[in-house]
């Protein structure tokens, strides 16, 4: 496409010298190996030098906000936005649909749902009695869907999907390879002479729309109630999401998360990698996990909290491991004042 069209639908401003609207742009890369036909982007400062040697047609970037620093390039033409990453996501959207829905169901596949004329099921499916499956859905070879279940509208699975019973996915999901939905919640009690008593899960799963799931990331189904993932929910690989907990919309959740059962995240959360939420708790709205962290109470407030062993607000984490790092040195001083004060004691 050209690169008028695409600032005529996504807004900015084109920089730079000639018929820059009318450049014909093919892909989207990265400015240390973009070549002509390609518009790359700039959103962290650390790769500005790459601008003098970079041969994309046109860049994403912000305005700077030093003058002295303005952009002023012949090489290549300029797409000015105020959140460039923002912008090249819609780009690269726009420029790499997913593959269209080839509608039909395999001759291997076992169907004993209700399928959308226009889904498409693959080799060797399951889709158990009493499911439904909504138009444009693809469904990828191997995959395991369970009595009941429902798919909504252009959700995608990809191969080796398993959905259990009765849980509910919403539209525009996107299901990565070898996530399981809707297994048992980790539920027992103990009987005084130390066996275990399996409590039955009745509930579900019940994902909203457009939300996307990594590979290998498992959801437990609730104990009673349901297990709940709001509308927009971005969950990355290796996430597990334990029975009864409810994640509010948009919240983004990175590799490797454990958030044990009956926990309640609020919406437009960040949870950073292997981040650990124990259960009952509740996370406020807006609330910033950092990675590693390990949450062992409820959080009320917005903010960014870090640590393990307590964690506390990101600011006075910082703080503290600052004076974590010269704990020798204060040792030092401190055993010194003491000879001091001893020595100032014998005098006296």
């Amino acid at each position: 496409m050209r690169l008028g069209e695409i600032v005529a639908r996504l807004g900015g401003e084109i920089v730079g010298a000639g018929d820059t609207a009318n450049l014909s742009i093919v892909r989207v890369a990265p400015l240390e190996t973009a070549g002509p036909g390609d518009l790359s982007f700039l959103s962290n400062p650390k790769y500005r030098s790459q601008l003098g040697h970079t041969c994309a047609s046109a860049v994403i970037m912000a305005q700077p906000a030093d003058p002295a620093d303005a952009i002023n390039s012949n090489s290549f033409a300029v797409i000015v936005t105020p959140q460039p990453y923002l912008y090249y996501a819609r780009v690269a959207q726009w420029l790499s649909p997913p593959p269209a829905v080839t509608p039909g169901i395999h001759a291997s596949a076992v169907v004993e749902g209700q399928v959308a004329a226009s889904a498409s099921i693959g080799p060797h499916v399951t889709i158990g009695l009493g499911a439904r499956i909504g138009e444009d859905v693809v469904i990828g070879a191997n995959c395991s869907i369970g009595e009941n279940v429902v798919i909504e509208s252009a959700t995608r699975l990809a191969p080796h999907v398993a959905i259990y019973a009765e849980c509910h996915i919403g539209a525009r999901c996107i299901v990565h390879s070898g996530v399981v939905i809707g297994a048992d919640g980790f539920g027992f009690a103990r009987e005084p002479a130390g066996a275990w008593v399996k409590i039955p899960q009745n509930g579900r799963v019940v994902i909203g729309d457009d939300v996307e799931i990594g590979a290998n990331t498992t959801i437990d189904r609730g104990a009673l109630g349901d297990t709940t993932v709001g509308n927009g929910v971005k969950l990355d690989n290796q996430i597990q999401i334990g029975h009864n907990v409810k994640i509010g919309i948009d919240t983004a959740i990175a590799g490797c998360v454990g958030v044990a059962g009956s926990a309640i995240i609020g919406e437009r959360c960040s949870i950073g990698g292997a981040a650990m939420i124990q259960g009952h708790l509740t996370l406020a709205d807006d609330v910033i996990v950092t990675t590693g962290t390990l949450v062992t109470k409820s959080i009320t407030r917005a903010g960014t909290y870090s640590g393990s062993s307590p964690f506390l607000t990101h600011a006075d984490w910082l703080r503290n491991f600052s004076h974590l790092r010269h704990l020798d040195a204060m040792a030092d001083k401190i055993r010194a004042l003491e000879q001091r004060l001893a020595a100032m004691e014998k005098k006296s």
